[in-house]
This record gives C-alpha cells, structure tokens and sequence, in this order.
C-alpha cells in the first residue's frame, strides 16, 4: 500500500519539474521552431499550484482508500455454520483462535435478540413455577 502512495507522490513530482523545465529548458522552442519563448515565471508557477492542489485533493482520496482497504483486510472469517475462525487459511476454534493471543481484544456482551429470548425463557419459568405451585396448593372448600 505503501508502493501506491510512493508511486503517486513520485508521478506528481514528475509532473512538477516537467512543467518547471518546460518553461526553464524552452522545451516548446525546441520541439516547433528555432524562435525563442520567454521564461514566463507566472505561467509555470500557477501551473504548479494547480498541480499541487491536484495531488492533494488525489493524495487524501487515496489515502481514505487504502484506509478503507486496510480495514476489510482485517476482517476475520467466521464459518456461518460452526463459528470456526479461518486464520491463515487454517479453520480453528474460536476458543483455541483467541488462546493464542492475537491482537484482538475481546469482552463479553449479549445481542437484542437473545437478550429477548433468555428474558422469554425466564419468564416462561417463572410461570412454571407459578402454576406449579399453585397446582400443589390444597384447594380450600368454602
């Protein structure tokens, strides 16, 4: 990732001397005609900040990709069915992935929906138990 931004800071520096030379070397006169150019200070200079404001504009875009590429990599496959962790091409346990120490800090928690599901099944056996001891009560006669 780190070639990638190599790569475009190099071309964008390239860009700048090119057009930095283009108007020091009178590349023009060479390539069409024998008449000389004058060395246009303002020219060259307007044409390097719009290059730079460019590159900028090109350099964050860039690095909020690779950003964002770097994040996806880090994802780890987990097997839908059995919740083994693929980790360098090996299927491990979940248990036996975090045992060896990765840096991946991990902490206990408990999602909405089994969170309704054990408070479904508490109360289930809460009115188990209820109508259970209800059931053994000796029913008065009155």
């Amino acid at each position: 990732m780190a070639k990638v931004l190599l790569c475009q800071h190099a071309g964008f520096l390239a860009i700048i001397v090119l057009c930095y030379l283009n108007e020091l070397l009178k590349l023009p006169s060479w390539i069409f005609s024998e008449h000389s150019f004058d060395f246009m200070f303002r020219r060259s200079t307007v044409e390097i900040l719009l290059i730079l404001a460019v590159w900028l504009l090109v350099s964050r875009s860039t690095s909020r990709l690779l950003k964002h590429v770097r994040e996806l990599e880090a994802f780890m496959r987990v097997c839908a069915w059995c919740r083994r962790i693929d980790h360098k091409g090996e299927w491990m346990p979940l248990e036996k992935f975090m045992l060896q120490g990765f840096d991946t800090p991990t902490t206990h928690g408990i999602c909405p929906e089994c969170l309704r599901q054990q408070q479904n099944a508490i109360e289930r056996a809460k009115n188990l138990r209820k109508s259970e001891s209800q059931a053994k009560l000796p029913k008065t006669s009155g």
